[in-house]
């Protein structure tokens, strides 16, 4: 991470100059930042949030920072704050089955990791941010998109799974029902 986005991400605590004293001691410590001010959150299980940021890693799609907390195996994806309402009008127009998430805004907060975890640390960056975001009006839009898309696919690979058992899977499955 650099200087600016750790500058940017000190802004949206309660008491910066606290954080930036806290990094400057220990730049491995997580620390609760507020939402809704400079960024909202959008959170999602690690396997589709995994799926989403692959996603977002192999297109044109504009994003964010992106988080990771390895043990609640969950994914924040930032955006802009105040958009939430873009993001949840592009949900609505792209699917009738809402893939599970959460929306972070005013009122919430996230756990962020310090500017350099290491590999083992329970709080990652996917994306650490570089500099202040830029504000885009498609981040919100790529974003309910790529979520979409990559539920679709999820649920996809779960329904070959269950048609077209895998001789591995088979196998256990047979040797499951022999022990029974």
């Amino acid at each position: 991470m650099t200087r600016r986005g750790v500058e940017w991400l000190t802004a949206a605590a309660d008491n910066p100059a606290e954080c930036q004293q806290v990094w400057a001691d220990d730049p491995r410590i997580p620390t609760l930042l507020s939402t809704g001010r400079l960024f909202d959150v959008v959170s999602v299980g690690q396997r589709l949030g995994m799926e989403m940021f692959d996603r977002f890693l192999h297109s044109a799609m504009p994003f964010g920072p992106t988080v990771v907390d390895r043990k609640a195996q969950k994914v924040g994806f930032f955006l802009g704050s105040g958009s939430r309402e873009t993001f949840t009008c592009c949900l609505d127009r792209e699917t009738t089955s809402l893939p599970p998430y959460r929306y972070l805004d005013q009122g919430s907060a996230v756990v962020v990791p310090g500017p350099t975890p290491l590999s083992d640390d329970r709080y990652q960056w996917l994306r650490a941010p570089m500099r202040r975001p830029e504000a885009n009006p498609l981040r919100p839009v790529a974003m309910a998109t790529a979520m979409v898309a990559s539920a679709e696919l999820l649920a996809r690979i779960d329904r070959f799974d269950e048609l077209y058992r895998t001789p591995c899977a088979s196998a256990t499955v047979l040797h499951e029902e022999m022990d029974d």
